[in-house]
């Protein structure tokens, strides 16, 4: 099959050059492969759920940025915004097997929490509204207590069974969800979450080759529990080192990485930036 391939940022800021290699990748992929294979597609997401952090500045800012750099993408793009009914559906398909239930814990009870487990973003889920009785849970909601809806891993993988998945610089690898623990899959305010939107977006759009940084390897195995759960076709992956700069911090938003826009300033060209990112320019 011809490769499609996505390139999906948040526009929670600028894109700096780690979101350039990253792009980069997916369209590289798609138009050497596409060429040999006649049909590769480079498709283009913006994950925009969180309304409090996106900004449409920041999103015509990346667009700008792609098309300075020379890429191009196949058909519309998708904003995550405009498709809530699509991961209600998959919630809701979820909540009818029985794997999804409320919690009430705050972030802040989670890590204060003696008993969490440490997984490989910090603190897991401890588990503490997993059995809360039916009754008890409507009741909060219907106080106006604010929760949100998780996994139960537990479950899920009860009724999934073992499940794995390539990536092409490791090649198979067993899918462990448990390391992440019951994620968030909604809250009342977002009624959905970023493992259930990419999965449902991967599956809805064709996507048969994710390439995403390496720090996103641990999501991928619960997004292979929900591929499973939700009966939606499992792509392959690559998963990329994360860029650093010279003093070997990696590149991203939260430290301060130097985005495309400066150095466009800074009177970098279009061909440097590839070089720089690792490709031809």
């Amino acid at each position: 099959m011809p490769p499609v391939t996505r390139f999906a940022p948040s526009p929670t800021g600028y894109l700096h050059l780690g979101h350039a290699f990253s792009a980069l990748d997916g369209w590289t992929r798609a138009r050497q492969m596409g060429a040999r294979q006649s049909g590769g597609r480079f498709l283009l997401r913006i994950e925009d759920i969180d309304q409090t952090r996106c900004r449409p500045a920041f999103e015509a800012a990346l667009l700008e940025d792609l098309a300075w750099l020379g890429l191009d993408w196949d058909g519309p793009v998708r904003r995550q915004s405009e498709h809530f009914a699509d991961y209600e559906a998959a919630l809701l398909r979820l909540q009818k097997l029985g794997v999804i239930y409320p919690c009430f814990c705050s972030r802040k009870d989670i890590a204060a929490a003696s008993s969490a487990p440490h997984g490989p973003d910090g603190p897991l889920y401890p588990g503490t509204c997993r059995s809360l009785s039916p009754d008890d849970a409507a009741a909060r909601q219907a106080s106006g207590a604010p929760f949100a809806l998780r996994l139960d891993v537990a479950k899920a993988r009860a009724l999934s069974g073992p499940l794995a998945f390539h990536d092409e610089h490791i090649g198979t690898i067993d899918a462990l969800p448990e390391q992440l623990g019951d994620v968030v899959l909604a809250r009342r305010e977002t009624p959905c979450s970023y493992h259930l939107c990419v999965t449902v977006d991967d599956d809805l759009q064709g996507v048969t080759l994710v390439t995403r940084a390496d720090d996103l390897l641990p999501a991928t195995h619960i997004h292979r529990l929900l591929q499973a759960l939700l009966g939606l076709k499992t792509p392959s992956y690559a998963h990329h080192p994360i860029l650093t700069d010279s003093n070997g911090t990696r590149l991203a938003k939260r430290q301060g990485a130097k985005s495309l826009r400066d150095l466009r300033a800074d009177g970098l060209t279009p061909p440097e930036i590839r070089r720089l990112a690792g490709f031809p320019g």
